[in-house]
């Protein structure tokens, strides 16, 4: 008898998707065939965020895709949208089921009968009862791996609903995690990344702290046949001096934070409820290059904040554009039901958010392109990956200059020495590889 087939989709950040790989090995144990979204499935798992605009509408296109595949498939929701707004994911039509924080990972319990019921069936309990850690790790991705490492978040933040999606801050053992980060390397991966939703917060258990981030970062050094770690995104306030010297003479972390700024202006910064001014910041942009001259550094910004100014945010442009950092994420804020930042007086209309958000991008961009410029002539080793377009193939170098080259299966998965040579127009920077009489 053919085993039954499931699928995913994955919305949102990267912790999502280490967390839908750990529910696709559950689904393996109980049976089931993984296979491609955009084939016939008998169970289709769509994993939501919160964060991203329109999460309703996305929610509902991919569910409409699935059926469009397999019409009478069993349609289940996780994620953070699905704790947050169960009622509203139950109302749209071929959705089976919705699980809330605390029982995603109860999914192969809850759908063991693929019977279709009259209604959506939802099981969503209060967020304060999601207190247990749940490791997680991504594998399909031969060169890189997400382990999460962290769930939740203590801060209150005024834009956030992640507290909200995913309830308070808390970690698993270092020993686990050393132990999976293990198993990682064991399956011929060359890269972990790090995530969490507030990861420099690492070490809380049962409501009370019990090690640091840095105790992690020191253990994981350790773990052997794992070339490179990386950090994903580390509040700038919980971005120790510690943390910043032990990663500049590491073996294993890789130069490159993703430090999330939000705003340039203290008076915003303080609406937001922010742990840190920007003095902070700078500090520790300034301590890190000092350390680490070719790290990449990237930045969270959020624009259109209620209140902000045009002075704001010409404040927050400058700040950005005099700071020595490598490329920003941007954000148009958008309300979020049940933040306090929703009820704020001063609401930016729409189309100055939109301008704010394309001159930070084109700021990105010119960031982006001064940093490549700064590393070529420089060599450093690269890590390939499988993709192939156009007859080249990318990668990126330890601290994330992504790279382009002539493809070729052999270097797929290897770290390779190269020399940067030129950014091209649509800023990737080709490289020449280092013969091995000359690499070493």
């Amino acid at each position: 008898m053919e085993n039954k087939k499931v699928a995913f989709y994955t919305l949102g950040c990267k912790l999502n998707y280490s967390e839908t790989s750990s529910i696709g090995r559950l689904f393996k144990d109980a049976g089931y065939d993984t296979t491609a979204f955009n084939s016939r499935a008998d169970v289709y798992v769509i994993n939501t965020c919160s964060v991203t605009d329109n999460a309703d509408k996305k929610c509902r296109k991919v569910v409409k895709e699935a059926l469009k595949h397999s019409p009478n498939a069993y349609i289940t929701i996780v994620g953070c949208y699905a704790q947050l707004k169960p009622k509203e994911i139950a109302e749209i039509p071929g959705v089976d089921m919705v699980l809330g924080a605390a029982e995603k990972f109860n999914i192969i319990e809850h759908i063991n009968d693929l019977t279709k019921q009259e209604k959506t069936i939802v099981y969503n309990g209060p967020i304060d009862e999601t207190n247990q850690f749940v490791s997680a790790y991504s594998i399909g991705d031969r060169t890189r791996t997400f382990l999460k490492v962290q769930d939740g978040c203590d801060y209150s933040c005024t834009f956030c609903t992640i507290p909200l999606a995913r309830g308070g801050s808390r970690s698993g053992k270092i020993e686990d995690i050393v132990r999976q980060a293990e198993e990682i390397a064991a399956s011929g991966v060359k890269e972990i990344v790090l995530t969490g939703v507030n990861i420099g917060d690492f070490g809380i258990r049962d409501g009370k702290r019990e090690d640091r981030f840095l105790d992690l970062v020191r253990a994981l050094d350790e773990v052997e046949g794992i070339d490179r770690i990386r950090i994903s995104s580390i509040e700038p306030n919980l971005l120790s001096n510690d943390i910043i010297e032990f990663v500049a003479q590491s073996r294993r972390f890789v130069p490159h934070f993703h430090m999330p700024l939000q705003s340039g202006s203290n008076k915003i910064l303080n609406l937001m409820r922010r742990r840190y001014k920007r003095e902070l910041y700078t500090e520790r942009v300034a301590f890190i290059k000092s350390l680490m001259p070719n790290c990449c550094i990237g930045v969270d910004v959020i624009v259109g904040f209620p209140g902000e100014t045009r002075e704001d945010f010409i404040d927050t442009y400058n700040f950005l554009n005099d700071m020595d950092i490598s490329y920003l994420h941007v954000f148009t804020y958008s309300e979020r039901e049940n933040t306090i930042a929703a009820q704020m007086e001063g609401a930016v209309p729409g189309a100055q958010r939109s301008d704010r958000s394309k001159m930070l991008h084109i700021l990105s961009e010119k960031k982006r392109r001064a940093f490549y410029e700064s590393q070529l002539g420089e060599t450093g080793d690269v890590l390939f990956e499988a993709d192939e377009k156009d007859g080249y193939m990318h990668g990126f170098s330890k601290n994330y200059v992504k790279v382009r080259t002539l493809y070729d299966p052999l270097l797929v998965n290897e770290v390779v020495p190269v020399k940067f040579m030129e950014v091209t127009d649509s800023c990737e920077v080709e490289v020449e590889e280092i013969p091995e009489t000359l690499a070493h």
